[in-house]
């Protein structure tokens, strides 16, 4: 399943088919060996940094994937119209898609990545697991047969039994998986998950598993060349992870041994030489509490979270990428292979994590990362975050001597970050990476499910906050007095302040002391605060003896503030009109809670629903959403239909009372 016979493959310029943080990673790799460098981009990117940091780029189709970055004959016409000999995939879109890669090779391209065989073979999970069978590998008892029948396969959960796992065949990412815990909630997961399938990969055939219970999900990172030389990079452990998707992730893991590593790489590199595989790829599998792990899946691709194996290898993996891509043989054998202390990587996502991590899009006001810590990004302050493409903006990489100096680093790294305009998982990362279940090394893929109460539970200076806001909010105001005032004998009177923080709002009283000073009272909690200094982006106070400062943004009537990393958006509600029919339906209206596309309209007029049933779903950021009515009634009309793209907020359906 090689690319060929071991010979020289020579190119000197990529068109990396692909957007966003990835595409800038290749590009620095490519231009450290002399490469040339070509963009490719949709209408949505095309002010984007990855557009304007290549030697050349050329507009591949409209925002959504399928007419951009899925479209092999718009890419394979970039690289002909460009000059490129060669294609760097990314991860997502097109990287694991045999189809693209040989049309690479039939157009003269150089594909950076393994053979369409090899992908062909281990992309399509049911493939890849009887694959692993025959060569000995442990494997998650399932169902992955052709018959995609919904009795067959409800008739296949039962004899696997519950909780199984239905996962897309074709996919990754956590589209197109579900875990489904009994009999009757399976026809719906299962239509769903299909339905999520066919959108994300053009496929809408699933496998079934049991559903192994709080497992570690460990990852070994490989790599294989023409010369038939293979090896692993130790492992990764993928375990913290939302809606099946990975949020943070480490290397060495916390649970594997060196024994256990050299067991697992085994494995790994046996797999790699039995499918004469080349270039980087991964093994997934899953490790339970008693030590025994059993293989999931293959991806034939660079993963997301290659950095960590990279901080403690001191390896370039794109660059090895590349040379194996040109024929080169890897430039070392698994003795050779040091590792050093511990790194670990975050997913900074645009998402809400207090709604469900509903996926965020819109304008990102401010943008800055700290210098103290590896970033991964393509973002500036004013960049768009389009809702048409994954919700991971940005990674954060920290190395440290231990485990414990890496997450230290990574921490505050985080408290460094700038992003305001648009909501992030930035504070619920921290929450993770504080918490004691973490620290100890005990997550598991349960971790978030578990304590994901803890981790989005109120934060004890939370009053605090809300006071410091307000003030805020009082003294950008361009007709407030200026603060530098100093002592006055004037009488002050308190000034009462209405703002708004997640949905919640709080009523204030602040006054200017005659000592220059401020008191703010937030729902009977009284705060003084002394400024000391107050810049446009930053104010520097006193507050109960200590000297303090946060980060801040003010734009009109909303503020966005980071004090000690946290970020808050706050919006001014004292002089606003009193909000009109709730936004959540309760006055019948469906409304859309994010950018997104309708991929289902499961009700039609005249039907009789219940609060709480299921009426449409959309697709924002490659996951769906289901929406459901907000009261008892019958739908009066459908405002949208399939394949609809509709923005935050716009009326749905609508369902009247009867």
């Amino acid at each position: 399943m090689r690319n060929g016979s071991a010979q020289h493959r020579p190119f000197f310029k990529v068109l990396i088919a692909n957007r966003g943080e990835i595409a800038l990673r290749v590009m620095r790799s490519a231009r450290r060996l002399g490469l040339g460098v070509v963009a490719v981009y949709s209408d949505a990117d095309r002010d984007a940094l990855h557009v304007k940091h290549a030697d050349q780029a050329v507009r591949i189709g409209e925002a959504l994937p399928a007419q951009s970055y899925l479209s092999i004959p718009a890419i394979i016409a970039a690289a002909k119209t460009s000059g490129a000999d060669a294609v760097h995939p990314g991860y997502g879109f097109l990287a694991e898609n045999e189809e693209f890669a040989r049309a690479c090779k039939e157009a003269g391209l150089v594909f950076i990545g393994p053979s369409p065989q090899a992908i062909a073979a281990m992309g399509n999970k049911a493939g890849a697991k009887e694959i692993m069978k025959k060569a000995g590998v442990p494997i998650v008892p399932g169902y992955q047969g052709a018959d995609q029948g919904d009795e067959v396969m409800l008739a296949e959960a039962r004899k696997i039994g519950f909780p199984v796992m239905i996962k897309a065949v074709a996919g990754g990412g956590g589209r197109g998986m579900r875990l489904v815990a009994d009999a009757a909630s399976f026809p719906d997961a299962l239509r769903s998950a299909c339905s999520e399938a066919k959108a994300a990969f053009g496929d809408p055939t699933v496998i079934l598993e049991r559903a192994i219970q709080n497992p570690r999900h460990i990852e070994i990172q490989v790599f294989g060349d023409s010369h038939g030389n293979a090896i692993h990079l130790g492992e990764r452990d993928c375990s913290v992870q939302r809606r099946h998707q990975k949020l943070i992730e480490e290397a060495p893991s916390p649970a594997v041994t060196p024994e256990l590593r050299a067991r697992m790489g085994e494995v790994a590199v046996a797999a790699v030489k039995a499918l004469r595989y080349e270039g980087a790829g991964t093994l997934e599998f899953l490790l339970d509490e008693r030590g025994e792990f059993y293989f999931m899946e293959m991806n034939t691709r660079l993963q997301v979270e290659h950095p960590v194996t990279e901080a403690v290898t001191g390896l370039d993996l794109v660059e090895l990428q590349l040379r194996v891509a040109r024929g080169e043989a890897l430039p070392m054998k698994q003795q050779d292979i040091r590792f050093s202390g511990h790194a670990i990587e975050v997913r900074l996502c645009s998402e809400d994590a207090a709604q469900d991590f509903m996926p965020q899009s819109g304008r990102m006001a401010r943008w800055q990362v700290p210098e103290s810590i590896r970033v991964e990004h393509a973002l500036r302050s004013g960049s768009e975050i389009p809702p048409f493409y994954d919700s991971m903006i940005a990674k954060v990489i920290s190395h440290g001597a231990n485990r414990e100096e890496a997450r230290g680093r990574l921490i505050v790294g985080l408290e460094q970050l700038t992003a305001f305009g648009v909501t992030t998982n930035q504070a619920f990362l921290m929450s993770c990476l504080r918490h004691p279940g973490f620290a100890r090394g005990g997550a598991t893929t349960a971790f978030i499910g578990t304590h994901r109460d803890e981790l989005l539970a109120p934060r004890a200076d939370a009053a605090f906050e809300t006071a410091l806001a307000g003030l805020l909010l009082y003294v950008t105001n361009p007709r407030a007095p200026s603060w530098q005032g100093g002592r006055s004998l004037a009488a002050t009177f308190p000034l009462p302040a209405k703002i708004e923080i997640a949905g919640d709002a709080h009523e204030l009283d602040i006054t200017r002391e005659r000592d220059g000073s401020y008191t703010v009272v937030a729902e009977g909690r009284q705060h003084k605060f002394e400024i000391d200094q107050l810049d446009p982006d930053a104010i520097r106070f006193r507050h109960a003896g200590v000297m303090d400062s946060a980060k801040f943004l003010r734009d009109g009537d909303r503020l966005y503030l980071q004090h000690r990393g946290i970020p808050l958006a706050v919006t001014d509600l004292t002089l606003a009109a009193p909000k009109a029919a709730a936004s959540n339906g309760g006055d019948g209206k469906v409304r859309a809670a994010m950018n997104g596309r309708v991929v289902a309209v499961l009700v039609k007029p005249g039907d009789r629903v219940s609060a709480g049933q299921p009426v449409l779903t959309l697709e924002a950021m490659k996951m769906e959403h289901v929406h459901k009515a907000g009261i008892d009634g019958v739908v009066g009309a459908i405002d949208v239909a399939e394949g609809d793209q509709v923005t935050t907020g716009r009326i749905l359906a609508e369902v009247g009372a009867g």
